[in-house]
């Protein structure tokens, strides 16, 4: 026998649950330069800008994901891909502009490349030869410090290297490959300025005595461990594969307390670092480096403690981006 029915479902009712088991939006996909533009049809309504930067290549080819970003308007900053569309007000019958980067390559390469260059063009420097001071210039004594300078950039540029290899977690796995070419120009451009100096036959070394020396060699030791140390607290902040963020906080490491100051310690003991070279050397190229290298820091700190204050609304208020108490 067979059970009565309760309820027989009606066309309303399918209508209904078909409704609500699939919905999508239809969206206008505008390029950012330029007056092309087209329809992008179906697209879920749960998707992610991930997820609409794949449908845009399904339906363009030539629309790599690797290489567009997603914008709200044509000017404006691009939408982080793990987003839902929806957050961004993103609905049916919405405009959403893309944005083409160019040509992508890996932050890893980008980073191995501009810090394999200064390192091995400052011992190209070191070691005096003829094509760049004359004839007999590797007979000249070396004064002790050009040694230690040289040790010291030498450590530093390995440790880079290292940290990319092993320590640095990227939050975006490309970078437009025209940075592989800035990048490397001001890194490199500055190795050699710097070297051709402190290598000079002519160099002598700094006027005051040995302590100037001994006392910026260690602030300069200090700078870079506790630069190594601030990555390594960062990595543990973000899980291999994500794009987590979190407030960081200082660990026992002491040289971790800087985070109780500042949003980017890493930063400020890299400034430090450069500040100590150029006390140790005596060199206006190596201040000059300490002064544009702090410069730009600066802007990336102060980009870095604004994205924080906005993300977390318990960030420590008292912390300042890259100099305690001040900047």
């Amino acid at each position: 026998t067979a059970l009565p029915i309760r309820g027989n479902p009606t066309r309303e009712n399918y209508s209904s649950f078909e409704f609500f088991a699939v919905q999508s939006m239809d969206l206008t996909i505008q390029e950012s330069r330029g007056t092309r533009s087209f329809n992008l049809s179906d697209v879920p309504t749960d998707a992610s800008v991930g997820d609409l930067k794949h449908l845009i290549h399904k339906k363009n080819r030539k629309y790599l994901p690797i290489r567009t970003q997603i914008r709200l308007g044509p000017k404006e900053k691009g939408l982080n891909e793990k987003d839902a569309l929806k957050v961004h007000g993103i609905a049916d019958g919405s405009t959403v502009y893309l944005k083409d980067l160019g040509p992508q390559i890996g932050w890893t390469t980008v980073f191995l490349t501009e810090y394999t260059g200064p390192l091995v063009l400052y011992l190209i420097f070191y070691m005096r030869p003829s094509f760049i001071y004359g004839g007999g210039a590797s007979a000249v004594p070396y004064s002790p410090v050009v040694h230690l300078a040289a040790a010291c950039w030498s450590f530093h540029y390995m440790k880079r290297l290292l940290e990319t290899l092993f320590v640095h977690r990227f939050s975006h796995g490309t970078m437009p490959i025209l940075n592989l070419f800035k990048n490397s120009g001001y890194y490199w451009s500055f190795a050699c300025y710097i070297a051709y100096y402190v290598n000079h036959p002519l160099y002598t070394s700094p006027s005051c005595c040995w302590s100037q020396i001994y006392v910026f060699f260690a602030l300069f030791a200090i700078s870079e461990l506790g630069n190594l140390s601030s990555h390594w607290l960062l990595k543990g902040l973000r899980p291999p594969g994500t794009t987590i963020r979190r407030i960081p906080v200082p660990d026992s490491n002491p040289l971790n307390k800087l985070f109780n100051y500042v949003s980017c310690p890493n930063y400020t003991y890299e400034t430090m670092a450069w500040i100590a070279f150029t006390g140790m050397t005596q060199t206006a190229a190596a201040g000059l480096f300490a002064l544009f290298g702090f410069a730009q820091m600066a802007v990336w700190a102060l980009g870095k403690h604004r994205n924080y204050r906005r993300e977390f609304s318990d960030y420590p208020k008292r912390r300042r981006a890259i100099v305690p108490f001040l900047l």
